[in-house]
């Protein structure tokens, strides 16, 4: 299937080349690389892959930048954000249907990550303008305390393939409200969104070499030659837990400014005295929104044995109602994975969880292309032993283990070095505080299946990361903290 004429017309406004310093040139070698479709295996552009040497070049031009950036007034920086959001808003439609053919999401669901993207500029829009300082008097009377938060300086941003909108605003959103400067690796996947977003960017009259992007097929030799560099004052990253633990090591050697959004194994536990309408509603969201890949999608769904099979039946009766097909399609519901490794990976899974005990309700095989197409599957019984208990899955699989007792539910949700996102359904309100209390995540739905907001803090304990990209929060991980004693 080719590409239709619309959507032709609609890739050839996305600019082929790296953004540095507000000109977008080809690579320092001309090496290119190619985008394709998820849903059909084509080529639909091809862009400049960038060297070590133009990486560098964009941290120059980051650097550059930062001074006259940092020196914006906030309100500046503020108009230019809302500005942004006015003209993303302008393009929703624009934005969504290229956010589908590059990553392969359903239409409805990347036009709800064009919503929720936007959103991060018209927040930080606004927090730009409210970074507080503090001054009082020292407790003895000798003095005065005055404490002033200022930029971090040029950041580095790696952002992944599965929201391309999303994650970039999520990042640069706050970096340009606090007065910062960017370099940004979008993921090789995924690359046409965020460029197209810099190109927004730049008509919303954001100042050159403040935002620069450089896709690379390179991506740990770019890292590592950025981080390295001391001029660099911040990582900012999101993708896997191991990828993010090198990016650590490599960030301490000069003591680098770090958040890390990381992998997640999210627990979605099902009481006995759950509405089960709603649970199922809830389940069908955290597990199949984004087909699956998302590091919040609901991993281990642990219900309690008493309404287990009523829960199983309803879930396998709309999973399997599901449309496949390709993302742009507005009929479709799961649409294609990212690449065949995903679709390998799912079939891994499966397999394993099958013979480790596991009943196939609905789905469970890959689809023969063109395209990398897996069934949206349900599979109960899982075992404890299973890989899909400890694995992400990152893919349209939806296991469940059943439990007797609370005690026992909190002990498999916690039994896991991840602690991003939990979810739990219960009609107790005393359950469901000591829910809050007692799951071992950074987040947690209650008696809801989406938990993503601009306007709250998302972050994750253990190895799901460090920091919290959103909310109040999300400015504070791109200032430094100054305190000045002015004696009397």
């Amino acid at each position: 299937m080719t590409l239709k004429p619309h959507e032709q017309e609609l890739i050839n406004q996305v600019q082929t080349g790296l953004c540095i310093g507000g000109t977008w040139q080809p690579s320092s070698t001309g090496a290119t690389f190619d985008v394709q479709d998820p849903a059909t295996g084509e080529v639909i552009k091809t862009i400049a892959d960038a060297t070590v040497d133009d990486a560098l070049m964009a941290l120059e031009a980051a650097v550059t930048a930062q001074e006259a950036w940092a020196e914006t007034s906030t309100r500046g920086r503020s108009n230019i954000l809302r500005r942004a959001f006015d003209l993303l808003m302008d393009r929703h439609e624009d934005f969504a249907l290229l956010i589908s053919i590059e990553m392969g999401k359903p239409i409805s669901e990347a036009r709800a990550e064009v919503t929720y993207g936007g959103e991060f500029l018209r927040w930080f829009s606004e927090e730009a303008v409210r970074v507080r300082g503090d001054y009082r008097p020292t407790p003895e009377g000798a003095g005065n305390i005055v404490v002033s938060h200022l930029p971090v300086g040029p950041t580095y941003f790696i952002t992944p393939w599965n929201f391309p909108l999303a994650m970039a605003t999520r990042k640069i959103a706050p970096a340009l409200a606090a007065g910062c400067t960017v370099v940004i690796k979008p993921a090789e996947l995924t690359p046409l969104t965020t460029i197209f977003l810099v190109q927004l960017l730049e008509e919303a009259g954001l100042p050159a070499g403040v935002v620069n992007v450089v896709p690379t097929t390179s991506p740990a030799d770019q890292s590592s030659a950025l981080l390295k560099d001391s001029r660099l004052k911040k990582l900012s990253f999101t993708g896997s837990t191991p990828v993010g633990i090198k990016l650590l090591e490599a960030a301490a050697q000069n003591v680098l400014r770090t958040s890390m959004e990381l992998g997640g194994n999210a627990p979605f536990i099902v009481f006995e005295d759950a509405d089960l309408d709603r649970a199922v509603d809830g389940v069908l969201l955290a597990k199949f929104r984004n087909i699956g890949q998302a590091c919040t999608a609901a991993n281990r769904i642990i219900v309690h044995e008493s309404i287990a099979d009523a829960f199983a039946q309803r879930v396998s009766d709309r999973v399997a109602q599901m449309k496949i097909g390709r993302g742009a399609e507005e009929s479709t519901d799961i649409g294609a994975l990212v690449d065949g490794r995903a679709v390998a990976k799912a079939e891994r899974l499966v397999a394993d969880a099958v013979a480790t005990g596991a009943t196939v309700l609905t789905g469970g095989k890959s689809i023969e292309g063109p395209g990398s197409y897996f069934e949206p599957t349900v599979l109960d019984r899982l075992s404890p032993n299973s890989a899909l208990m400890s694995e992400e899955i990152f893919g349209p699989v939806l296991g469940i283990i059943r439990f007797t007792n609370e005690e026992e539910a909190v002990k498999i949700a916690n039994d896991t070095d991840y602690g991003l996102v939990s979810y739990v359904f219960t009609e107790n309100v005393h359950c469901g505080q000591r829910m809050i209390e007692k799951l071992q995540t950074g987040m947690m739905g209650l008696n809801t299946g989406l938990i993503s907001n601009a306007a709250a803090p998302f972050g994750g304990i253990k190895q799901s990361g460090i920091g919290r990209e959103g909310g109040f929060e999300g400015i504070s991980e791109f200032l430094s903290t100054k305190y000045t004693l002015i004696p009397r």
